[in-house]
């Protein structure tokens, strides 16, 4: 498990964006998701419309519904239920008015337990239909999304359109592989099914307990139309 936090910690410090350090206060349409980690929580408070505590809910196997949060100086903090103990700290850039946050689980000796990766959820940067590849792993990854070629190094991430390749159940190849010891190596092979209103989130990763790599998929049902404002 230190692999896969130290990891997140290195390659993730800001997913694409730079920061504004206005102080102005705005709404953002946050989803939650948490990866990694043990004794995971499984709901979070942050600051709300009018200065209220809104519960924000983490998952580890689906994206949440949106809740409306409230960023101060382009930042949302995160407290625990009950004791409102300090958990994480989201940096939102000044453009973003919808985001997916993925909690992730820092290493002991920093001062919070919890870091957020942001995606924007965006048409451009998560298209309806589509697929949003994030590299978790510490090495080189390419795969097939439909007639989608790609490749990212370590800490990238990228959005891909809905296939137009597919068959006729609108099924699509989507086929995994990592580069290890200068050798590229197949992780998954699949087929998913892309239809309008039905997006993937998917995560490459070494698995902290079989140090191989793996693919976490995660399918989203709420288009980006209705998850932004």
């Amino acid at each position: 498990m230190r692999i896969l936090v130290t990891l997140l910690i290195l390659l993730f410090p800001a997913v694409g964006h730079s920061q504004n350090t206005s102080g102005e206060a705005r709404q953002v349409q946050c989803r939650f998701l948490i990866f990694g980690g043990v004794d995971k929580p499984k709901l979070v408070n942050a600051t709300g419309p009018k200065d209220s505590t809104v519960p924000c809910p983490l998952s580890a196997s689906k994206i949440s519904d949106p809740v409306s949060c409230v960023a101060k100086g382009n930042k949302i903090k995160f407290t625990s239920e009950g004791e409102g103990t300090p958990l994480a700290i989201a940096s939102i850039p000044s453009g973003v008015r919808a985001a997916i946050l993925i909690f992730v689980p820092q290493s002991k000796d920093t001062s919070l337990p919890w870091k957020v990766i942001l995606i924007e959820d965006s048409a451009k940067n998560f298209p309806d239909g589509g697929a949003f590849v994030a590299n978790f792993h510490g090495d080189n990854i390419r795969f097939i999304i439909g007639e989608h070629k790609g490749a990212l190094r370590p800490a990238q991430t990228q959005g891909y359109a809905r296939p137009e390749n597919r068959d006729s159940f609108n099924m699509a190849p989507v086929i995994f592989e990592f580069r290890q010891k200068d050798k590229w190596r197949k992780g998954n092979e699949s087929a998913l099914r892309f239809l309008p209103g039905i997006r993937y989130l998917i995560f490459a990763y070494t698995d902290p307990k079989s140090k191989r790599p793996k693919i976490n998929t995660y399918q989203d049902f709420r288009s980006v139309s209705t998850s932004t404002p």
